[in-house]
């Protein structure tokens, strides 16, 4: 049975600061071109890293002025911040959704669930080493609101002048895509009318360090670093860490009709898990089985069989991880060689984004959803073996296609055995 008009829930907005692109026009353009933001980092090369590349979206002085006032870059130091900040602006801008007034009322039917990770933990470190010095007069009054996991939310908030829901989630990788389907749920239960959802990530070496310290990332193509990111590759050797924010205006149909906004597409479902670190799963590897309950339950919720799915943007970090995954999307569906959606691992173009990987990577598959294309998969000529056992390599997106698209799926999984589905559907009444 269909769902009432206000309980259906429509994309109408995107925003996105990623490596490879700050702002839709810009970011739609690489993918379409399959144009990698990673660069090698001159500081982490000096600061005796393994992995000397990451993506990291380049801002400048103009974008920057455009979007905050002098006293907002005067009091901003956290980039993750300022990352989700850009990406939610642009999405609210781009739903033809208002600023408010000062003085205006909260909107008690406006929310937000915009998920973090580490972003502001520079700030974290410059405040530590000023409190060791005495110098707690001088942290400024900005240090607790960059630092609180909340931050990104509580500023929207009163950018925005949100009155309902205002959170920020953090599930490690899992993240960006928990937040959007958390942020439909609350619309779907009928609880608000419009929710902002995305997720937001810092970078750098107090961000990336653990990782390296982990021997998870890429070392073997510090001087080819467009190479490095290598999804569903047989030599892939670790990922390559990014940063950034992704941002959605999800919104009741009957909202968005009343407004005549532009529609996207449709969170026809979605499911959060974990696998609870049992059977194969650990603090950094999945529970096979609960990844395909995660996989099994959004398609449930979405009401779609394995075979109406034109497209999954996969999780796909260039680890050992895209087998087990691959794997278990080809358990969870129940199909296999040419029978397997076609795939693609945005991650290739961007690096990890961590906690804003979700987010990103489900801007990315609402437009090629919107659009009826697939932006190619960097770096994986030559698939794993294992992979090949399971799927038909021309599944593997490698060069920009187009065909006709009415699902797309977008998956993440994350430290701790945490995982996230979410079904996108091309919108019609």
């Amino acid at each position: 049975m269909m769902a009432s008009k206000n309980h259906r829930v429509v994309i109408t907005g995107l925003g996105i600061c990623a490596p490879n692109g700050v702002g839709m026009t810009n970011f739609e353009e690489a993918l379409r071109a399959g144009r990698s933001g990673i660069q090698h980092i001159k500081e982490l090369e000096e600061l005796n890293f393994r992995c000397q590349v990451g993506g990291i979206p380049p801002l400048n002085s103009e974008i920057l002025e455009q979007n905050f006032s002098p006293l907002e870059l005067k009091r901003l130091s956290a980039k993750g911040v300022m990352y989700g900040i850009l990406a939610a602006l642009e999405a609210w801008q781009d739903s033809g959704l208002p600023l408010p007034n000062p003085d205006d009322e909260p909107r008690w039917q406006w929310g937000t669930v915009f998920g973090t990770g580490m972003s502001g933990v520079q700030t974290l470190r410059e405040a530590i080493y000023k409190t060791d010095e005495g110098k707690v007069k001088r942290l400024g009054g900005s240090v607790v609101e960059q630092t609180m996991p909340s931050g990104i939310s509580a500023f929207l908030s009163g950018k925005l002048g949100l009155g309902n829901w205002v959170t920020s989630n953090s599930s490690a990788c899992s993240t960006g895509t928990e937040s959007i389907i958390m942020a439909a749920d609350h619309i779907r239960q009928g609880r608000a009318e419009i929710m902002l959802a995305g997720g937001c990530d810092a970078d750098g070496p107090y961000v990336w360090g653990g990782f390296d310290a982990m021997r998870v990332l890429s070392k073997n193509f510090n001087e080819a670093p467009t190479k490095a990111s290598r999804p569903m590759a047989a030599d892939a050797s670790g990922f390559v860490p990014g940063s950034g924010g992704g941002a959605l205006v999800l919104e009741s149909l009957a909202s968005a009709e009343k407004r005549g906004a532009t529609i996207y597409g449709e969170v026809a479902g979605g499911y959060v898990n974990s696998g609870g670190q049992r059977g194969n799963g650990s603090m950094t590897a999945p529970n096979n089985l609960g990844t395909q309950k995660c996989i099994s339950g959004a398609m449930a919720q979405a009401q779609v069989k394995p075979q109406e799915i034109d497209l999954i943007c996969g999780h796909l970090t260039s680890t050992m991880g895209d087998v087990l995954e691959i794997q278990n999307w080809s358990t969870a569906l129940g199909l296999k060689g040419k029978d397997f959606p076609k795939i693609n691992a945005l991650k290739s173009l961007t690096g990890h984004c961590l906690s804003a990987a979700g987010a990103i990577e489900s801007v990315a598959a609402i437009l090629q959803l919107k659009q009826n294309w697939a932006h190619p998969s960097l770096n994986c000529q030559n698939l794993h073996p294992d992979i090949l056992a399971q799927i038909d390599a021309n599944c593997v997106v490698r060069e920009t296609e187009v065909f006709p698209m009415q699902v797309v799926a977008k998956s993440s999984f994350g430290f701790g055995d945490v995982n996230s589905c979410v079904i996108y559907k091309s919108w019609k009444l």
